[in-house]
């Protein structure tokens, strides 16, 4: 699933993600764009994204399809 996917199935605006991750809203939407992020603000959005889906549902960057990752 792509990032958008993930936020959808949670329910989450753009703004919510950006808030659960300690992120710029901007940031999210540039990610979803397929702009480039950084690998550490990519993890932070995983580790909301984790959370928010719950106990056993761990997911790192590397499960998100279609991030442009910049080191």
């Amino acid at each position: 699933m792509n990032l958008e996917d993930y936020r959808a199935n949670l329910g989450w605006s753009k703004a919510r993600l950006a808030r659960e991750a300690s992120i710029n809203v901007g940031t999210v939407i540039d990610a979803e764009k397929g702009k480039r992020v950084y690998k550490a603000t990519a993890g932070k959005i995983a580790n909301a994204l984790s959370k928010g889906l719950g106990e056993g549902k761990e997911i790192t960057y590397k499960d998100i399809e279609g991030l442009n990752l910049a080191d």
